[in-house]
């Protein structure tokens, strides 16, 4: 990456289904010039397809993965569980990771997934997060995804990219599908 390079932050929102799908399309574009993406996915412990994709991504001639994610979050949903004490935990640990990440110079872009939605059933604070945002490194490209963005978040973002929910296949009640929604 060039010295020259000024990371920004994207917040992808909405209740249109793509806000992980963009992240990630960021994160194979980067590694298509060698870049190196962390994804820390919040609220999510499921087999989704993007954790196998990363393995097929490959690695740097040092052997560092083009893409690393870490989840924080149990297989059932916390809006369908009610949110536990073990909830909180994990996203708080998750926060603390992907700083850690964000920090290491290892990673141009670092990927926080769901974070919003984290922030909705309070698994964490706006308070936590606008510190870890005033912590990025110049260099580094940071997102955050999920529906009801704090607007205090929306007012540090250099993008905003709002995904529009016109018609889904759930109002039909076709399920989730495997290599589709996950």
């Amino acid at each position: 990456m060039s010295n020259t390079h000024r990371g920004l932050i994207h917040v992808y929102t909405g209740s249109g289904k793509g806000k992980t799908t963009a992240a990630f399309g960021l994160a194979l574009r980067a590694a298509g010039h060698g870049w190196h993406t962390y994804v820390g996915q919040f609220m999510k412990g499921q087999d989704y397809g993007e954790l196998r994709a990363a393995t097929l991504l490959g690695s740097d001639d040092a052997g560092q993965p083009l893409l690393t994610i870490a989840q924080f979050g149990k297989p059932t949903f916390t809006h369908v569980t009610g949110v536990t004490a073990e909830d909180i935990r994990m996203a708080q640990e998750g926060l603390a990771q992907a700083r850690e990440a964000m920090l290491s110079e290892r990673y141009e872009i670092v990927v926080l997934d769901e974070i919003n939605v984290a922030l909705h059933f309070e698994l964490l604070t706006v308070s936590e997060v606008l510190r870890t945002i005033d912590q990025k490194p110049d260099r580094v490209e940071l997102v955050l995804t999920g529906q009801r963005v704090p607007d205090a978040i929306l007012d540090r973002a250099d993008y905003i990219t709002v995904m529009q929910q016109d018609r889904h296949p759930y109002q039909r009640g076709i399920l989730a599908r495997k290599g589709i929604e996950f």
